[in-house]
């Protein structure tokens, strides 16, 4: 049985979508689109993993979805739905917790830092969020999975459960069929978009986050032209002029990073934009960056703004898109139901 190339990625429904997952993933998601089946998720499940207010998480869903419109998926072309409309993401993430050891879960650097030092307090949930992800990953036997840094090690625990799982039930797996054993694929990483860390505008040295308490260390996806605007002209710089190679930026955090947001927004290669712009100072600079900024993502937000007026548009949307993902993922979770053990009726 061959395996057919799926695409699976999603994001959190918390806090607004900002100019790091746009340039990190959203580019790379759409272009994905053009070329291979592809599913893009909101990940609900895993937004719960700490407490949600639910009013604020039902918008938070639709304005995610609506953001992922805006930027350019399209909900023909791909499967866009909310993780919590298909039971199959549950289901096997509940295989997959019985499957992987605790000493894997152990090593997940993300689940220290999130956690921090009140561990004991954390959810159980945020622990073992990386079994769900791996189910999010291989409820739909899919091939290809965008990832960033971050999420690395989760996906090579992924990696790990599909081949014990086909390791485990190896006997049950080739007596439907599958010659080599060979149930669950291993997922591979795709490289993500064209700026793949995209700083805080405040510190170039910590990564783009909805979590930052300071508003003016990211460009929300919901920021209108003057306030793109004003968060470019506030970004932290250095004060010497920017460098004609790449070569320059070494050391410089805050120029490197908004050097290469510019290139990754006018799609030319860091060096390239360099030989452009080499000798001038940030103040020039900025004005160049906010216009491209305004450009490229003021659209966006209207766009946003305009489908939000329409939750039962939006909600339409997603109910096609789960509707098309259990179709997928219904004659997998049954055949991981047979080759467990499980009688189903």
């Amino acid at each position: 049985m061959a395996l057919k190339e799926r695409v699976f990625s999603g994001m959190q429904p918390t806090g607004s979508l900002h100019l790091g997952n746009y340039l990190g993933a959203m580019l790379q998601w759409i272009e994905l689109q053009k070329t291979h089946e592809c599913m893009y998720c909101v990940v609900d499940l895993h937004a719960i993993t700490v407490w949600q207010d639910p009013q604020e998480l039902r918008r938070a869903i639709r304005q995610v979805t609506a953001a992922y419109i805006a930027a350019g998926l399209d909900p023909k072309k791909s499967i866009l739905f909310n993780q919590s409309q298909v039971s199959a993401h549950a289901e096997l993430a509940w295989v997959f917790n019985c499957v992987a050891r605790l000493g894997w879960l152990n090593r997940m650097t993300q689940f220290k830092e999130k956690a921090g030092k009140d561990r004991e307090n954390a959810s159980v949930g945020l622990y073992a969020y990386p079994n769900l992800m791996a189910a999010d990953i291989l409820a739909y036997k899919a091939t290809h999975v965008p990832v960033g840094e971050d999420q690395k090690q989760h996906l090579e625990l992924s990696r790990d459960i599909a081949q014990k799982f086909n390791n485990d039930f190896r006997d049950e797996i080739m007596s439907l069929g599958y010659a080599e054993g060979v149930f669950f694929p291993q997922p591979e990483p795709v490289i993500t978009g064209p700026a793949t860390r995209v700083m805080s505008l405040r510190d170039g040295t910590k990564k783009m986050s909805k979590s930052d308490p300071s508003d003016l260390s990211r460009i929300n996806l919901t920021d209108d032209a003057d306030t793109i605007a004003r968060k470019v002209q506030k970004a932290k710089t250095d004060p010497e002029p920017l460098p004609s190679e790449a070569k320059g930026l070494e050391g410089r955090p805050e120029a490197e990073n908004l050097v290469g947001i510019y290139a990754a927004l006018v799609g030319k290669p860091v060096d390239a934009v360099l030989q452009d712009v080499g000798g001038s100072q940030f103040s020039t600079f900025k004005k160049s960056l906010a216009e491209v900024a305004v450009e490229k993502l003021s659209p966006i937000a209207a766009e946003t703004s305009r489908m939000m007026q329409d939750s039962a548009g939006i909600d339409r949307i997603l109910a096609d898109g789960a509707a098309r993902a259990r179709q997928l993922a219904e004659p997998i979770m049954n055949e991981v139901k047979d080759i467990v053990g499980f009688i189903r009726s």
